[in-house]
């Protein structure tokens, strides 16, 4: 994010560079940075006759190229956006000698999404010495509730660790998607507003208390009604509860259990870094510590690959229903 607050400024101070080239595994800095650019750099009079979008798909590297050559009308610059241009990734080598001598009158912007140039390549130090290159990586999931906090104290909300994890279980680390989802809340609540679990519930339509979140504090805890209680509902709504989901997210938090016994500093900071989870969870893990010693932990781990390869068909045919209560109770036993 600081990297992208960085480029916004520049361009913002009149530092604007002839080439963009926008690219990573994570499309939602790269849409952002475009859309920046594609709205502030030239004014709605200019963009008519000096704003071109053009689409990978659609265009050869030759197409861009003729594109970028070109001079303004009326107007100091123009601007010139390659959208998807991963469609032309067989060819993007071509452009190098464009690079070499870029239009100073052209802002060229490719949103190279999913994919990286090599580093190594010749294009791509290239575009790093004419321009500015920009790799959006994907955020680790645990890094996504700091990524929320962020956003969201920018527009001047926060957030309830609870609401976080629940956003972080049912949206992943899609950043479109759950900035989407935050801008509809923004739209409901007044600033200055905490969004709560309710808001979660009530607005976009996860359960605050049937989710995997509260299925992991009911099994650290070992709370046996709570957690058959939320395998039942799991059951009656297998579309909105994929048991694939559920089994991979109970193993994972048991494989993390199973890191802690392994640790030997104890401090909660690092601790918490170890396992890649928020230190306001913590407290989870430390209750899940004491009541699954190292032993039984890796009998549950065990069980819970046998309960994925049911869940898959192999071996027995079994209904969702009956792979959670075999699931609890191999770790309950």
């Amino acid at each position: 994010m600081d990297e992208v607050i960085k480029i916004v400024n520049d361009i913002k101070a009149g530092n604007i560079k002839p080439i963009y080239f926008l690219m990573g595994e994570e499309p939602y800095y790269i849409d952002k940075l475009s859309d920046y650019i594609e709205q502030n750099v030239l004014t709605e009079e200019e963009k008519g006759f000096n704003q071109t979008v053009l689409y990978g798909r659609d265009v050869t590297i030759d197409d861009i190229v003729s594109t970028a050559k070109r001079y303004p009308m009326m107007a100091e610059r123009q601007v010139v956006i390659v959208k998807e241009a991963q469609d032309l990734s067989r060819t993007i080598d071509k452009i190098e000698s464009y690079v070499e001598n870029p239009m100073e009158t052209t802002v060229l912007v490719f949103c190279y999404k999913y994919k990286t140039l090599d580093k190594r390549k010749k294009v791509t130090k290239l575009l790093g010495q004419k321009g500015i290159v920009y790799e959006s990586k994907k955020l680790y999931e645990n890094q996504v509730g700091d990524w929320i906090k962020r956003v969201l104290a920018g527009k001047k909300y926060s957030i309830e660790p609870k609401a976080t994890a629940m956003l972080v279980e049912f949206l992943g680390t899609d950043l479109s998607k759950i900035n989407n989802e935050l801008e509809k809340l923004q739209i409901i609540l007044p600033v200055g507003s905490t969004i709560n679990p309710q808001h979660i519930e009530e607005n976009i339509g996860f359960s605050k208390d049937f989710n995997n979140f509260e299925l992991l504090n009911a099994l650290g805890s070992r709370n046996q009604a709570k957690a058959f209680h939320i395998a039942q509902y799991f059951a009656n709504n297998p579309k909105a509860n994929p048991l694939v989901v559920t089994t991979s997210t109970v193993f994972g938090f048991f494989v993390k259990i199973l890191k802690y016994h392994g640790l030997k500093d104890r401090n909660p900071s690092k601790v918490a870094s170890a396992l890649g989870v928020s230190p306001y969870f913590l407290k989870d893990y430390d209750v899940a510590l004491k009541n699954y010693p190292m032993k039984k932990v890796s009998q549950i781990i065990t069980s819970l690959r046998n309960v994925d390869v049911k869940s898959k068909g192999v071996g027995a045919s079994m209904s969702q229903s009956d792979l959670l209560k075999e699931m609890l109770y191999t770790i309950f036993n």
